[in-house]
């Protein structure tokens, strides 16, 4: 038995990510459109229940909720291949919509929603035996997964402070804007998930546009299919989750093991291998071709160059029939080759995991989950947008009629230029020489007078220089 994880679709972005998402579970669980139980392998039981509830008749049922302030995407849900797969009071829903509007989706209606969605979030978390924690599906440029994802975050966090928090977040893309007000949406959000959120994939459909057009050969890629590649890295990233294997993992694990600090909890995710269908059986896929395989640019769901930051720690979830040493050894030797765009003062700064259940349709695949310096390129991109049209107060007023106090923006920017720093001074940091001399060593363990300079040992063992006082890091406050 597994610990239990509730899903929360909020939006259009959202709800359209989750039903790929489930899709594509529902399958390597044995289940068919409905719930029902159509597999062989007890395996795809055994830890069923992280995600699922039983029903009668071995039908199972997502532990999900959809979230919408329109009712049209979530009329699209119930009508298509997986309408009644989703229990019907778990669409919470209202009639106005957000408009592109952070602050409707966050003050006025999404504040409306609030309680009835809250209810079901109740009713899932208190069915649970062991509840693990929440993720969140949403976008950041929008109204309603921006303004109403962001409150609903705050609610969950206040209500249940013990239980892990992830999120899925679609940023927006450093070429292609869909509103003027994407940067003010953004940055408000980005504001709250720091507060509220235990870690955050970040994801733009600019990234996932390349991956499909470049490597899966889709000529005219639509939203359904980048949608499907957002499912197949959540579905790697939650199978040490979802199957027995070796050196499970969990959401608890996975935070404590890749969050060095609590507001650098923004992750970047990559997947291997990712190649055109038909070119699938011409193509190895060993423990070393996919270990280098997640480190390169285009396997990210990001928009960012990897070599321009350092990687503070990174996360490796293996699938399929390979060997547990063959993984380290592949992880050990490319830290190595690597060292230089890995972080000094994290020593061992790689999780690995293995789930012995390959994915549907392959043989073995691999996803990266990396928390690296280089993810603050896409908070850079916003922050700009989001002072240009801030020092204008350019369309200021759509949100400060909603109720919202514009001391918030300033409150919001501020926010986002201190974690920009604080990536600045964890990239920069090296690894031993200011904790030593605090000490009065040097990082090669000779010591240190005040002025900083190095006394020398004498052949009896003595020191040829005194101490006159201690070193100071220049990091300390």
């Amino acid at each position: 038995m597994g610990r239990e994880i509730v899903s929360i679709s909020v939006g259009q972005a959202g709800n359209q990510v989750g039903s790929a998402f489930w899709e594509q579970v529902i399958g390597e669980h044995g289940l068919d459109g409905h719930g029902k139980y159509i597999g062989s392998e007890q395996q795809q039981l055994d830890k069923i229940n992280v995600y699922f509830d039983e029903a009668a008749n071995r039908k199972y049922v997502p532990r999900s909720i959809q979230v919408d302030l329109e009712p049209g995407v979530l009329d699209n849900v119930r009508a298509g291949a997986l309408g009644k797969l989703f229990r019907p009071d778990t669409f919470v829903h209202g009639n106005g919509g957000a408009g592109n509007n952070w602050a409707k989706g966050h003050y006025t209606e999404g504040a409306e929603l609030i309680d009835p969605i809250m209810d079901v979030v109740r009713a899932h978390s208190e069915k649970a035996d062991l509840l693990q924690g929440f993720q969140l599906l949403h976008s950041l440029g929008g109204g309603t997964g921006a303004g109403l994802g962001a409150l609903l975050l705050s609610k969950i966090h206040e209500e249940y402070p013990e239980r892990m928090l992830a999120t899925f977040s679609v940023y927006p893309s450093p070429k292609v804007s869909e509103t003027v007000v994407e940067p003010y949406n953004a940055i408000l959000s980005n504001h709250m998930l720091l507060d509220n959120s235990d870690f955050t994939c970040c994801i733009d459909n600019e990234a996932l546009y390349q991956i499909c057009v470049q490597d899966l050969k889709v000529a005219a890629p639509q939203y359904s299919d980048l949608n499907r590649l957002i499912a197949k890295v959540m579905v790697g990233f939650t199978s040490t989750l979802r199957f027995p294997g070796l050196l499970n993992s969990d959401l608890r694990k996975l935070a404590t093991n890749m969050v060095p600090f609590p507001r650098v909890h923004f992750f970047v995710a990559g997947y291997a291998p990712l190649i055109a269908s038909a070119h699938r059986a011409y193509t190895a896929s060993n423990v070393a071709d996919l270990t280098t395989a997640l480190f390169q640019r285009r396997s990210l769901l990001a928009a960012i160059d990897p070599l321009q930051g350092k990687y503070l720690t990174v996360s490796l979830a293996y699938r399929g029939r390979l060997g547990m040493s063959d993984i380290e050894n592949a992880v050990y030797e490319y830290q190595n080759k690597q060292s230089a765009h890995f972080v000094p003062f994290i020593p061992n700064s790689a999780l690995t995991s293995l789930c012995t259940v390959p994915p549907v349709g392959q043989t073995a695949s691999a996803t990266l989950v990396a928390n690296t310096t280089a993810i603050a390129s896409v908070f850079k991109r916003s922050h700009a947008q989001f002072r240009a049209l801030y020092k204008r107060r350019a369309f200021m007023h759509w949100y400060t009629n909603e109720g919202m106090d514009e001391g918030e923006f300033a409150e919001a920017e501020a926010n986002i230029a201190d974690l920009l720093a604080e990536y600045e001074a964890y990239e920069t940091a090296e690894a031993g020489d200011e904790e030593y001399a605090a000490d009065g060593f040097a990082a090669n363990g000779e010591a240190v007078d005040a002025g900083g300079e190095v006394d020398e040992y004498d052949q009896s063992g003595e020191f040829e220089g005194e101490f006159e006082g201690e070193g100071e890091s220049e990091y300390d406050e």
